[in-house]
C-alpha cells in the first residue's frame, strides 16, 4: 500500500516568490512523497529535469533510477549502472520487476516515443504503472510529446518551462563570473537584468551558447544587449505560426505621429524592466485605428526598428482551419510563439479582418478566437508589444476597447499640413536625393491638401522613377507640382468611408499626431490627452 505523504514539504523547499525551477521541484516533491504511480514531465531540457530529480534524492532517501539510450539505467545519485540494457523496452522490464520485489522505487524515463497514442510502449508504460500503484512505486516518463489520455490518467503532470527571468539572470551570473577581472565586462545590475529579460524563454544550454558568443569577442559591453537580442532572434528563425518581418537598414521613416511617437518613446524602457515589485507588467501595446494609408502599419515597423527588437507579424485571417478547434489551437500555437520569442513586437495587421464574424454561422469558432485572444490579450506577462492596426472600427468587437487590453487607442488622421512638410521633405530627400526650395515645399503642402501619407509618397515615387529613367535635372519644380496636381487621394474618391471614420476617431481615440483634428465648424473637439 501507499504510504500517505507528510502534511507539508520540508522547509527546504518553502521559499517565496520562487523561480519555476523551484516551485516545479516542490510539486514534484509532493508527487514523489504521495507516491503517484505516473508522473509526466513535459519539457524540452531533459538535463534540466535530471537536475530536478538529482536535488530531491537527497531529501527523500528512496532510490531513483534513471534510463537514457546511451547509458542504460542508473543510479541517480551515484550514476552506477543498475541495468545495462540500454533499450526502453528493457528499461521497462527492469522496473516492473524491481517494482514487484522492492516498494517505493522511483525510475525516470528520458527517452521514450510513441506515447500519444495506444502503442506497444504506451501498454507497458500502462502495465508498469499499475504494479508501481501496489507497490508504491513511481514512473516518470521526460516527453515533449503528449501521453495517451488513459495512460496520463493513472498519475498527474508537470511542465518544466524555459528558465525565467530570474533563473536566467543567475545563469548568465554563472557563465560571467569566471570572466571578471580578466575579461572587461560592462553589465551591472541594470543590464543583467535586461539580459535576463531578453533571454527569458530559450532554454539554459541556449542562454549559456548565446553568452559564450558575446565572451568570444573579448569583452562584454553594453551594446551587447543589441546583439543579445539578434542572437535569440537566431535561435527561433524557423518558428510557426508567425511570419518574421526582416528590416533593412534605413527601410522605414515615419513622417507627423509626434503624439504616438512621444508616448512609444516613454514605454520603450519600461518593456526591459522588472515591474513586479508594483504589481505591474510590461508594456502591452496599441491600437492604431484611421484613415488608411497614414502609417498605421508602417509605425509597426518604425517600433521594431527604433526599439532593436525582432518583429512578427500574425494574420489572423490566415489561422481559420476547416476542422473544428483547428483555428483556435493554430492561435494559441502563434500566441505561445510569440511569448516564446518575447521581448518583440508583434504586428496584427488590419485586425478586424481576423476578428469579424462573431456573430455566429461558423459554430462559434470566431468568438472563441476573439475570447481566447481578448484573454491572452488581458492576462499575458510576456514582453510582446502588440501593435495591432484597423481600418474598419466597426467590424470589431467592443471588448476590445476595454482598457487593459491595449495600453492606448491612437486615432491616425489625414496629416496636418506641418506633418506633410515633414513627410513630403523626408521623401524626397530618400527618393529623389537632393533638397528642394522651401517655396516648392510650400506649394507641394498646399497642393496636397486631404492627402495620406500613401498619396504623398507615391507621389513623389513616381518622380523618382522618371528621373532614373530621364535624369535628375528633369524633375524640376513645375514637374513636382504637375504630379502632385494629378493626384487624386482616397479622401476624394471614398469620402463618405473617410468621413465616418474620421468622425469615430474623434470621438473616441487619442490623436496620433499630438493634436486634436477640427471639427467641420473648425474648432477642435476637447479631448483626453496622452501624458508624456
Amino acid at each position: 500500500m501507499r504510504s500517505r505523504p507528510p502534511a507539508a514539504a520540508d522547509a527546504f523547499f518553502c521559499e517565496h516568490a520562487m523561480p519555476d525551477f523551484v516551485s516545479s521541484r516542490q510539486t514534484m516533491l509532493l508527487y514523489l512523497k504521495a507516491r503517484i504511480p505516473f508522473i509526466s514531465v513535459r519539457t524540452d531540457e531533459r538535463d534540466r529535469a535530471l537536475d530536478l530529480f538529482r536535488q530531491l534524492a537527497p531529501h527523500l532517501n528512496i532510490p531513483i533510477y534513471f534510463h537514457t539510450l546511451s547509458q542504460g539505467t542508473r543510479d541517480i545519485a551515484t550514476n552506477r549502472v543498475v541495468n545495462e540494457d540500454r533499450s526502453v523496452a528493457g528499461a521497462l522490464d527492469f522496473a516492473s520487476q524491481q517494482i514487484v520485489q522492492r516498494q517505493n522505487l522511483t525510475f525516470v524515463l528520458t527517452e521514450t516515443q510513441d506515447l500519444a497514442d495506444d502503442t506497444p510502449t504506451s501498454r507497458q508504460l500502462l502495465d508498469v504503472a499499475a504494479s508501481a500503484t501496489e507497490r508504491g512505486g513511481a514512473i516518470v516518463v521526460i516527453t515533449t510529446s503528449p501521453i495517451w489520455a488513459r495512460l496520463q490518467r493513472q498519475g498527474m503532470s508537470l511542465a518544466l518551462d524555459p528558465p525565467n527571468e530570474d533563473e536566467m539572470r543567475a545563469i548568465i551570473e554563472e557563465c560571467l563570473a569566471p570572466y571578471r577581472g580578466g575579461l572587461p565586462i560592462e553589465w551591472r545590475d541594470a543590464e543583467l537584468s535586461e539580459a535576463a529579460a531578453i533571454l527569458a524563454g530559450v532554454t539554459r544550454i541556449e542562454a549559456e551558447n548565446a553568452i559564450a558568443t558575446l565572451l568570444a569577442k573579448g569583452s562584454i559591453t553594453a551594446a551587447d544587449l543589441t546583439e543579445l537580442t539578434k542572437v535569440k532572434d537566431r535561435i527561433f528563425s524557423d518558428i510557426s505560426g508567425l511570419e518574421r518581418v526582416k528590416i533593412a537598414q534605413g527601410e522605414v521613416s515615419v513622417g507627423g505621429l509626434s503624439g504616438l511617437r512621444a508616448w512609444l518613446e516613454k514605454q520603450r524602457p519600461l518593456l526591459t524592466m522588472d515591474l513586479r515589485e508594483r504589481g505591474l507588467r510590461p508594456p502591452r501595446g496599441v491600437l492604431l485605428v484611421g484613415v488608411p494609408g497614414c502609417g498605421k502599419s508602417l509605425s509597426a515597423k518604425a517600433i521594431a526598428d527604433s526599439w532593436n527588437l525582432p518583429l512578427y507579424r500574425l494574420d489572423l485571417s490566415n489561422i481559420h482551419g476547416q476542422y473544428l478547434g483547428q483555428s483556435e489551437g493554430r492561435l494559441k500555437d502563434a500566441l505561445a510563439t510569440a511569448d516564446r520569442v518575447a521581448p518583440c513586437v508583434l504586428w496584427i495587421d488590419e485586425i478586424e479582418k481576423g476578428l469579424a464574424g462573431t456573430s455566429g454561422g461558423d459554430g462559434g469558432t470566431s468568438s472563441r478566437i476573439v475570447g481566447h485572444f481578448l484573454y491572452w490579450l488581458q492576462e499575458g506577462r510576456a514582453r510582446v508589444f502588440v501593435v495591432s492596426t484597423a481600418n474598419d472600427i466597426s467590424k470589431l468587437p467592443p471588448e476590445l476597447f476595454r482598457r487593459g487590453r491595449f495600453d492606448e487607442l491612437f486615432f491616425v488622421d489625414l496629416p496636418t499640413a506641418p506633418e506633410r512638410r515633414e513627410i513630403i521633405t523626408l521623401y524626397l530627400q530618400k527618393h529623389l536625393l537632393r533638397k528642394f526650395e522651401d517655396a516648392l515645399v510650400d506649394d507641394l503642402v498646399e497642393l496636397s491638401e486631404g492627402f495620406a501619407g500613401s498619396d504623398l509618397q507615391a507621389a513623389v515615387a513616381e518622380a523618382a522613377r522618371d528621373a532614373v529613367l530621364k535624369g535628375d535635372d528633369a524633375i524640376d519644380a513645375d514637374y513636382l507640382r504637375r504630379v502632385f496636381r494629378n493626384v487624386v487621394p482616397l479622401s476624394k474618391t471614398n469620402p463618405e468611408a473617410i468621413d465616418g471614420i474620421r468622425a469615430w476617431g474623434r470621438e473616441r481615440a487619442v490623436p496620433a499626431s499630438g493634436v486634436a483634428a477640427p471639427q467641420p465648424d473648425g474648432q477642435p473637439r476637447a479631448r483626453r490627452a496622452v501624458l508624456v
